[in-house]
């Protein structure tokens, strides 16, 4: 039986995200970019983890474990004579736990030198967990309240981590860590700001996010980067961006040897690029490329977090908009439904938009009561919810409505006018 830890070395590995079979394989390459000649196995992080006391790491594997957490040896629960308490201070090389100046400005990041001479808080990998599990919440916020409120938050948080990456002390591995957590903060404003407006700041800190993954070295993010990117290309009528932009995720992807959904969620950005351009053809090959790629997702082990909203719902959205282009919004009603009754809890700014595509499409058919009554529905329970393309969505909904002589647009167009005076 695999025994479980519970002292301090096992939480700051859990926290840290590894396995003990993953640990002591950080550990062998860590020791490795040191060049201790210090080694490991599960057994002996076993050992280490459960022994009361637990046997003392030999001075190699005390200068790996330091650097690996950026803590001293008696801080991970050993008991550690006087005399091996400094042995980490004589690192030298990139491991060593130093201050790193981490300078963000005009859309690019770049590490400076160590500043061997300066001191600040010690950052280490409970502290690295906690910063990311703040970077999680923001689904949350985005999801309920939408991208205006997550956005305030998120400027919240990169503020924190660039101060922490300018002034504190963290190994090299923990460094790295926060670099990444800020990339995906930065990934994810741009993706608040094509929410929330305005768009010329969101495409910087989109540009900046692609520049960020590729100096943590994330193909994904990257991924994720151009992802947005296409879509904000799409709104600024830039198709050539759009399409490029598609193209160079797909390049990216594979070469990351990424799953079906990140795939699929690039199709679904490929369908909206070319159904944008007028490019039915190439809209359409897009659409049959997502929906293989969504039958090949059921059950992938890994995703990353910021595709996991993808699936049936959006393949259903992404088709109604095609028919919608091409000028048969009859067609599109049922892909609509589809898609709103699909979307899970959680999804209340999402639910809102798709629900207000539809009254605009039922609008377009004729089915005027209907119309109104979505639309009613999506005030009713978009309340909470900030977000300016929802408010252009009411805004176009109101404008096509006031154009029909009928009792239920009448009251539906007060409704909307009430709603965006409130909010």
């Amino acid at each position: 039986m695999t025994a479980v830890g519970t002292g301090k070395l096992a939480n700051l590995r859990r926290d840290a995200g590894y396995t003990q079979a993953s640990f002591v394989a950080a550990f062998l390459k860590e020791a490795a970019r040191l060049g201790i000649p210090a080694t490991t196995g599960v057994r002996q992080v076993r050992r280490w983890e459960t022994g009361s006391p637990p046997p003392l790491p030999h001075p190699g594997q005390q200068l790996v474990l330091e650097a690996m957490f950026g803590l001293p040896l008696a801080e991970m629960g050993f008991e550690v004579p006087a005399h091996r308490k400094a042995i980490g201070e004589g690192i030298s090389d990139d491991g060593e736990v130093k201050r790193r100046t981490f300078v963000t400005h005009s859309g690019a990041i770049a590490a400076a030198s160590i500043l061997p001479d300066r001191h600040g808080p010690r950052i280490g990998a409970g502290e690295a967990s906690e910063l990311r599990g703040r970077l999680q919440s923001l689904y949350t916020v985005d999801h309920v309240s939408g991208g205006i409120p997550a956005k305030a938050r998120a400027q919240k948080l990169e503020h924190l981590i660039t101060t922490i990456l300018n002034e504190s002390v963290y190994t090299g591995r923990i460094g790295q860590a926060l670099q990444t957590t800020l990339c995906e903060l930065l990934c994810h404003r741009a993706w608040f700001g094509y929410d929330g407006g305005p768009p010329e700041e969101a495409r910087a800190v989109c540009m900046e996010a692609m520049t960020t993954a590729q100096l943590v070295g994330s193909p994904l993010l990257q991924v994720r980067a151009l992802n947005t990117l296409s879509l904000l290309s799409v709104d600024a009528g830039r198709s050539w961006e759009a399409a490029s932009a598609v193209e160079n995720a797909y390049s990216l992807a594979q070469r990351a040897g990424a799953g079906p959904t990140v795939h699929l969620v690039i199709s679904l950005r490929e369908a909206n690029a070319a159904t944008s351009a007028g490019d039915l053809s190439g809209a359409r090959r897009a659409l049959m490329r997502a929906v293989s790629y969504q039958g090949r997702a059921d059950g992938e082990a890994e995703v990353p977090r910021w595709a996991r909203f993808a699936g049936p719902v959006e393949v259903d959205y992404a088709t109604a908009a095609y028919h919608a282009k091409d000028g048969k919004p009859a067609r599109a009603v049922p892909f609509l439904r589809s898609a709103v009754d699909g979307l899970g809890g959680g999804y209340t700014r999402n639910a809102a938009w798709y629900r207000a595509r539809l009254a605009q499409t039922l609008l377009a058919t004729g089915e005027v009561e209907e119309a109104c009554h979505e639309m009613t529905g999506v005030l009713r329970a978009c309340g909470g919810v900030s977000s300016a393309r929802l408010r252009h969505r009411l805004s176009a909904f109101e404008y096509a409505a006031k154009a029909i002589d009928h009792p239920a647009a009448r009251e539906a167009v007060d409704r909307v006018r009430h709603a965006k005076a409130s909010a």
